[in-house]
């Protein structure tokens, strides 16, 4: 279907262009939100004496969304979830937490502007792109813990996950030098019973 954008979307073209998007694209999100107009003479007509107004529109909206990704920029969320020792969590991380976690600071964030290609899995600090706007993103960090103790920990610098590694490896060695001594205590008397 041929459309005429009412505003820059990304990868597909700026405001006033005439593009081919697929039916389905066009008559279930361009047309509805507002973003397009189906290309023909009575629209092409309907947009040219409307530009003005439309691009005024779109230079207000992005003044917008500069306003609150400066606000957004570089701030950190602290999701507190439930994980295994080796830092996996039970569940997972997603856009909609993301945007929640935001929401809940005082940040205006949507669900759809949190790009996220995959779930967060593990416990740890990651780095999540905004996008407020077609042309503005940002980037915030979710620090992903434990605990509340850990989350700060982590904020000052610390790899938690390593942290769990290094404690596990400690707990193994000094399991293995008590079932080391046991055994060795075990053989010796043994060794002592067989004397008598």
């Amino acid at each position: 279907m041929q459309i005429i954008l009412l505003e820059r979307i990304e990868n597909l073209g700026s405001i006033g262009e005439e593009v081919t998007v697929k039916n389905g694209y066009a008559r279930n999100f361009l047309l509805p939100k507002g973003k397009a107009l189906i290309a023909n003479a009575r629209n092409r007509a309907k947009f040219e004496a409307e530009r003005e107004a439309i691009e005024a529109r779109n230079e207000r909206l992005l003044a917008e969304a500069r306003d609150v990704s400066e606000k957004i920029d570089g701030a950190s969320f602290v999701m507190l979830r439930q994980a295994g020792d080796t830092g996996q969590l039970y569940g997972s991380v997603t856009a909609r937490d993301v945007s929640d976690a935001a929401k809940e600071a005082g940040y205006p964030v949507e669900r759809r502007f949190v790009v996220l290609n995959q779930p967060i899995k593990t416990i740890g600090l990651h780095e999540v792109t905004v996008k407020v706007h077609a042309d503005v993103a940002v980037t915030v960090t979710v620090n992903v813990a434990r605990t509340q103790d850990e989350a700060e920990r982590q904020a000052s610098g610390e790899d938690i996950v390593e942290s769990l590694r290094t404690e596990q490896a400690d707990y193994d060695r000094e399991l293995a030098a008590e079932l080391e001594e046991a055994n060795a205590e075990a053989a010796a008397q043994r060794a002592g019973g067989e004397d008598d």
